[in-house]
């Protein structure tokens, strides 16, 4: 008789965003009459730029072509796309990466995912808490994090690192050392960032302790300041430490055609001396048969001069959305945070309430829904997160009923 993963197990409660999808779905029923807004779930809402759309086009008719029919893709993805990858988001940023340490995948969901399972499974991780859930719940799923404890919701072999308003929701080197370190910036969900000097002295730590940085560099389009990294890679030393996670679906509105790209170093090697990019190579081949081409066209077109100047338009429309939600917060007397570097506001829950009683309260008296800070850890106990991604009238409008509680 077959048994399951007993590491699956293990896993806590369910899926934070499927308990949010069921309790929205329950009111909806019980209240059809009622305009729910979501400002909950991180989805773009405007359609893809129109030089997007053109590649699209363009790509599908040579595809109904013989000479130019496209089948599965190069494992590490169309030289096009990583060539233009390396000479915009690296080249750009003065820093070194080449074309051959570029993975092309279906998003760097799946990549923060499945990224260790290159790593031995006693190896110790830390996170930051709040975290994105993702991390630790692959880890979980290979058996890394140790016993899950219900009254602390903590992991027993997890390091948790808590980013708390008294230290900007930024993360500090933690009491005990570990192999990899979970690293998001700008942060989901706190909006949070931190400057280049900042993010220096993490590779530095890192590199003097040996442990390797998944570095999530999904919202980097959204940085305004110049003090901001936009790739780990612009800092000394990162690449015999760091892998980065990059995502076209918030940067570009790729969440419903999926597309991003991961970068493993050759200079990152582990203990024995083992290099990461060959035995990342060997996995992305044997489990992935690469982005179609239609969307790799698509991507390499973000880059265009078209493509650029259109997605920073979108970018601008979700930056003003945060604007409005955050001054709109502040004004009515909340507590905030993130929203400069990032579409995502934190918010202290009101009046003693937990997230999700706060999220449920939102729910039933204002019809608006976010994101309760507890799913993103124990540190976003008290919190909760409201993304900009709406339309513009319905972030208005939401603003106004929150105003009105």
């Amino acid at each position: 008789m077959f048994k399951v993963n007993d590491n699956y197990l293990k896993l806590p409660g369910s899926y934070l965003f499927s308990t949010i999808g069921r309790k929205v779905r329950e009111y909806k029923e019980a209240n059809p009459d009622k305009d729910v807004i979501s400002l909950g779930i991180g989805d773009v809402t405007q359609p893809l730029a129109p030089a997007i759309i053109d590649s699209l086009h363009k790509a599908v008719d040579e595809m109904a072509v013989k000479e130019t029919f496209r089948g599965y893709a190069p494992d590490l993805g169309y030289e096009f796309l990583r060539n233009a990858i390396v000479k915009n988001d690296f080249e750009a940023r003065g820093a070194k990466v080449t074309a051959d340490e570029i993975f092309v995948s279906d998003g760097a969901k799946s990549d923060s995912g499945n990224i260790q399972e290159i790593f031995s499974a006693d190896n110790k991780i830390a996170v930051c808490d709040p975290v994105y859930p993702v991390y630790v719940d692959t880890n979980a799923m290979a058996g890394r994090t140790g016993v899950y404890n219900k009254d602390t919701e903590l992991w027993s072999d997890v390091i948790y690192m808590p980013c708390k308003a008294e230290n900007g929701f930024a993360p500090e080197f933690p009491s005990e050392v570990p192999d990899i370190i979970y690293l998001c910036f700008p942060n989901n969900p706190t909006g949070a960032t931190i400057t280049k000097d900042a993010l220096q002295k993490w590779v530095d730590y890192a590199n003097e302790h040996k442990a390797v940085i998944i570095y999530d560099a999904a919202y980097e389009a959204y940085i305004s300041e110049d003090n901001v990294a936009h790739t780990i890679y612009e800092c000394e030393g990162a690449r015999t430490c760091a892998i980065e996670l990059r995502s076209f679906s918030k940067n570009a509105g790729f969440t419903g055609t999926r597309l991003g790209y991961t970068v493993v170093p050759k200079d990152l090697k582990d203990a024995d001396g083992t290099a990461l990019n060959a035995l990342w190579a060997r996995r992305h081949g044997t489990k992935f048969n690469g982005a179609p081409y239609i969307i790799q066209r698509a991507g390499e077109a973000v880059y265009s001069e078209e493509g650029k100047r259109q997605t920073r338009e979108q970018i601008a429309y979700y930056m003003n959305n945060a604007k409005i939600i955050k001054e709109g917060l502040a004004s009515a007397g909340y507590s905030v945070s993130g929203g400069v570097n990032a579409p995502y506001i934190w918010l202290a829950t009101p009046n003693g309430m937990t997230s999700w009683e706060f999220f449920d309260h939102l729910l039933e008296n204002a019809n608006v829904v976010g994101t309760p800070g507890s799913g993103f850890g124990p540190s976003g106990e008290g919190y909760f997160r409201l993304t900009a991604f709406g339309t513009y009238e319905n972030t208005v409008e939401a603003l106004e009923r929150i105003k009105r509680l």
